[in-house]
């Protein structure tokens, strides 16, 4: 069993990041709500309570007996999770007069202490409270402060307890990791032996006690997750992973034969099926977004089945399913959240009464590309932006053609292909290109043109819950559009979409 630490979620926006954090120290972590706590064993080297929305003083305000873990193990609270000791304590936590919002600046009062060790007096921190802790208990020592709020640290004497009104996890926060580091290399003596080899061993060895010599199934989308999972099962039971890629007639240019090249030099025992002209067919005349999705998810899920029952005694499904969706089905919102299931098999699990494997379930996005790299994944495959379950159906407004298809196939693959020639490609969290439902009066030589508007998007993000639209280079979107304009027949017109999310949302549709 891993060294782990308890992560217990007050829910804070910022908890994903703190167990990011503490996963790239190689420590591994678990996010728990309050509300859904596990049996908390010896074997956890140490907690941290995360921050939260609610202010501790309100009636029914989120909360865990602090005191119950407090010197049983070594505990770390941040800003809600800071006051909440405080005030079980016996401090007191008002509303503050100063409600601190951003950038402050930290002013170490106690360098001696091992929690504080490489932190420099005037750290720049990351504020986000309303209420601050005004008076500390007499065994509550205080190590740093800011201008605005005097209890900005605490270290409770006599125990491996500390607490933080500031969020250290954020990158604005530029000692934070530093801190993070001290509590769990020095003050709760981990080690760091969450690595990379380390999960494709334990997770090999565990898939091969789990599956024996049973047949699996898994639907391949071209994407990160699923590709990943394709590999450790492979590790682990070779020929007895059928992958299935279907062709939806809805991917990036050249998209499926690329991928079946691409798995089957890795020696998985993979299956692609051209479904385009069923999906072209029953998308025909269909503009709402919604049901677009729905035809689409419904579209696959036949021809999955129908592909699945052509392989004997198959009894597993599996799916790229990764850790954030596994947190967002216990949220402190609730337990009626349900698991996210991979865009490309939603559903089947009831369908096709199957036992499900999931073995990227404890990882984060970035663990599972480290994990693939480690696997011996190209880095063209593991880094390439997120896509849409759905495809390009959703990336074109209105109703679906075979030759909108083709145009907008035909844009994505010039701009893609730009973004990275000129180096610009891995600075964006996600691009893509949409076909507009409209026309536009253009010129071309000395004829007058009415042709399709086309928009190119692309964002910066680290998780896709909020994004910027990316400046890019006015030279670069000027030579992609004439390239457009002048390779792609039928469209005479390119405009740059430069809304972020909120309020808009990354795709369109």
């Amino acid at each position: 069993m891993h060294e782990s630490i308890l992560i217990i979620d007050f829910g804070s926006q910022f908890t994903q990041l703190i167990a990011r954090r503490v996963r790239e120290l190689n420590v591994y972590c678990e996010i728990h709500p309050y509300n859904h706590l596990p049996e908390i064993h010896e074997g956890i080297k140490g907690i941290i309570l995360s921050g939260g929305p609610a202010s501790v003083r309100e009636e029914n305000a989120p909360s865990v007996d602090t005191k119950s873990l407090r010197g049983r193990f070594p505990v770390l609270g941040v800003c809600y999770g800071a006051q909440l000791m405080a005030l079980q304590g016996g401090g007191k936590v008002n509303a503050s007069n100063t409600r601190e919002f951003g950038r402050a600046q930290l002013s170490v009062q106690n360098s001696g202490d091992v929690f504080l060790e490489d932190v420099k007096d005037e750290s720049q921190v990351w504020m986000s409270h309303s209420d601050s802790i005004t008076e500390v208990p007499d065994d509550f020592k205080i190590i740093a402060s800011t201008h605005d709020v005097k209890v900005a640290a605490y270290h409770i004497q006599g125990e491996s307890t500390y607490g933080l009104q500031f969020h250290p996890e954020v990158i604005h926060s530029v000692e934070g990791k530093s801190l993070l580091k001290n509590f769990i290399y020095k003050v709760c003596g981990c080690k760091g032996d969450w690595t990379p080899g380390s999960f494709i061993d334990e997770t090999v060895e565990s898939l091969k006690k789990q599956l024996g010599n049973d047949q699996v199934i898994l639907g391949l989308s071209g994407g990160v997750d699923s590709g990943v999972a394709a590999m450790l099962l492979h590790k682990a039971i070779g020929k007895n992973l059928h992958c299935v890629f279907v062709n939806n007639g809805l991917l990036r240019k050249n998209e499926y034969e690329q991928v079946l090249d691409t798995y089957k030099h890795f020696g998985l025992n993979i299956h692609g099926v051209d479904a385009s002209e069923e999906f072209y067919k029953e998308l025909a005349g269909v503009s709402e977004p919604e049901a677009k999705r729905k035809i689409i998810g419904r579209v696959f899920i036949e021809v999955f089945d129908a592909k699945a029952h052509e392989i004997k005694d198959v009894k597993w499904l599996a799916q790229g399913t990764i850790y954030p969706d596994v947190i967002e089905s216990v949220s402190v919102k609730g337990p009626s959240a349900t698991i996210k299931s991979h865009h490309n098999v939603g559903g089947l699990p009831e369908k096709m009464k199957m036992k499900v494997v999931e073995p990227l379930r404890s990882l984060f996005k970035d663990e599972v590309r480290l994990v693939g790299t480690a696997l011996g994944m190209p880095p063209d495959l593991l880094n390439r932006h997120p896509f849409p379950g759905p495809g390009l159906g959703i990336r074109i407004l209105g109703d679906v053609t075979k030759e909108k298809v083709r145009i907008i196939q035909e844009v994505d693959a010039i701009y893609i292909d730009g973004l990275k020639r000129d180096g610009l490609y891995d600075q964006v969290w996600q691009a893509g290109s949409i076909f507009l439902p409209i026309n536009s009066v253009g010129v071309m030589g000395d004829e007058r043109t009415y042709e399709h508007v086309v928009a190119l998007r692309a964002v910066s993000s680290t998780d896709g819950m909020t994004a910027d639209w990316c400046h890019l280079p006015y030279e670069f979107l000027g030579k992609i559009s004439n390239e457009i304009i002048n390779k792609v027949k039928g469209v005479n017109r390119v405009v740059y979409d430069i809304s972020s999310k909120p309020p808009a949302t990354i795709e369109w549709e």
